[in-house]
């Protein structure tokens, strides 16, 4: 180690696991990489729910672990798409007041998505036939919407302890 290197990590037998595992100097990433991080930990949270409603749960079925592995990018990506057409349709409704513009905001929002797990269904179900399927009423869609919601809901209990880690 040199000796700017050496003291850019602090005085001798302060070193930690942190100085082992990180750069020396911090590099703001780039829009591309916080995105590419966003998709993959995203996948990943995806990919632990939906292995752990598979082994847990009678309603929840995938064949194999890759067939879980492109399940989940694919669910990621439909998922991240449903999230950008809710902005950008509620975005429609900034600077209108009353009322009817709430009730019409509101309902906008549940019909994109209430209605984008309907699409999803038919997406895994497309791209995967009986390997991925969600059993129960409506064909599943309930099931659907519990996996689904779960997904949301860890991904932003990591968000806010990324958060908090600063």
């Amino acid at each position: 180690m040199s000796d700017g290197a050496a003291a850019a990590h602090g005085p001798v037998g302060s070193h930690s696991i942190v100085d082992d595992l990180l750069p020396s100097e911090a590099v703001t990433p780039t829009n591309r990489q916080r995105l590419f991080v966003l998709f993959f930990v995203g996948a990943l949270v995806d990919l632990v729910v939906l292995g752990l409603f598979n082994d847990f749960s009678d309603k929840v079925h995938v064949d194999s672990f890759t067939t879980a592995v492109v399940a989940a990018v694919v669910l990621q990506i439909l998922l991240k798409v449903t999230i950008v057409a809710e902005h950008r349709v509620l975005a429609q409704f900034k600077g209108k007041a009353g009322a009817a513009w709430k009730a019409a905001k509101f309902f906008c929002a549940w019909l994109i998505l209430f209605g984008s797990k309907f699409v999803i269904l038919e997406a895994l179900t497309f791209i995967f036939g009986e390997k991925v399927h969600f059993d129960g009423i409506w064909h599943g869609i309930v099931w659907l919407i519990i996996v689904v919601v779960t997904m949301v809901i860890v991904e932003e209990l990591l968000v806010r302890l990324y958060r908090k880690l600063a």
